[in-house]
């Protein structure tokens, strides 16, 4: 399956599509005229034709909250080369330790985290990067949870801490709407990570739970469905972040480990949902960061706080294929505690 930019016929609009690559010829030739614009190449490779380029991910990205010697709601935006912007004055409650991911094929949410006290109010993203303001919360309030997009435009917030840690998760319909809590599935943790993988699905890992912590994983189909705990692979550890990146693939990086401190290693996750072995950190390590997907393919790690505890602003690029770049020099106020995601088809 893959994920191509099309235009609707009806309303002129961009939209994400999946088009099952061994397809296309039923597609194109057996299925009538299409409800949307999709250019297919004639030379038998079943790639897209460049008017209509093959896309994982949204152009842009945005980093959102977080803790600087208090709860902040200041926004960074990047561009889809990877530059973040100044801040932009906040919108909405301010909050840090809540979740972040796209929905709506090109618009993104922030939802939960703490002021103090635990909240599960939401913030839409537009797909210029505008946050609203506050929309009443839904769901159990909780914080140092994880979200991630699935099923090519909605989302999904799970596990958490609200006296204890919790496995519960809150889906996001292609319109931003929350739904109530559903059963957690898997091993109820806090301070992990998500990101989507596979073009539809998305996967939970790592985190800290009443055992400690770990780096089992849980993948999400392409309905919203977890499943049950996964063995981990690589170094347990919490308070790391993740993004898809390469068109289906996903990476989590970074984290805090109870035996050798705060590191930057890497994990990278296959389009289906196999996690590997540590790759050796590149970068400043840290932990408290967030991470998003921006340029189609590509991922950007940015904020947390360092071994000594000092909050950073600094990021870091992952290419296409999975490799992490050197320390980028901050831009806007270093903070932790944070959420990022992707937004925008153009």
């Amino acid at each position: 399956m893959r994920r191509i930019v099309t235009i609707d016929k009806k309303s002129g609009k961009k939209k994400l599509v999946n088009v099952p690559s061994w397809d296309l010829i039923y597609v194109n030739n057996q299925m009538g005229q299409p409800a949307y614009d999709v250019s297919i190449s004639s030379n038998g490779s079943g790639s897209a034709d460049s008017s209509t380029p093959v896309v994982s991910g949204t152009q842009k990205a945005i980093f959102g909250y977080g803790y600087t010697i208090m709860a902040v709601s200041m926004t960074n935006l990047v561009s889809n080369t990877g530059v973040v912007a100044t801040d932009t004055t906040g919108v909405g409650t301010a909050r840090y330790t809540l979740a972040a991911a796209g929905y709506g094929s090109d618009k993104a949410i922030f939802g939960y985290g703490t002021t103090g006290t635990v909240v599960s109010m939401t913030n839409l993203v537009s797909n210029t990067g505008v946050v609203a303001t506050d929309t009443t919360g839904v769901g159990t309030a909780r914080r140092l949870l994880a979200a991630a997009g699935y099923g090519s435009d909605k989302a999904i917030f799970g596990y958490g801490y609200v006296a204890a840690s919790v496995s519960m998760t809150n889906k996001v319909s292609n319109t931003g709407v929350v739904a109530t809590d559903t059963t957690g599935v898997g091993t109820a943790r806090q301070q992990l990570a998500a990101a989507g993988y596979g073009s539809d699905k998305a996967i939970f890992g790592y985190g800290y739970g009443s055992g400690g912590e770990t780096s089992i994983t849980n993948l999400v189909s392409n309905t919203g469905v977890v499943a049950t705990d996964t063995v981990g692979v690589g170094t347990a550890r919490y308070s790391l972040a993740a993004a898809g990146y390469g068109s289906d693939k996903a990476i989590f990086g970074y984290g805090n480990s109870d035996i050798s401190g705060v590191v930057s290693i890497t994990n990278l996750v296959s389009n289906t949902g196999i996690v590997t072995n540590n790759v050796s950190g590149v970068g400043t390590p840290r932990r408290d960061l967030a991470a998003a997907g921006y340029g189609t393919d590509k991922a950007i790690f940015g904020y947390g706080s360092n071994s000594s505890f000092a909050v950073v602003s600094m990021t870091n690029l992952v290419s296409n294929t999975g490799v992490v770049a050197t320390d980028t020099t901050g831009v806007g106020t270093a903070r932790q505690q944070l959420a990022a995601a992707g937004y925008s088809l153009s």
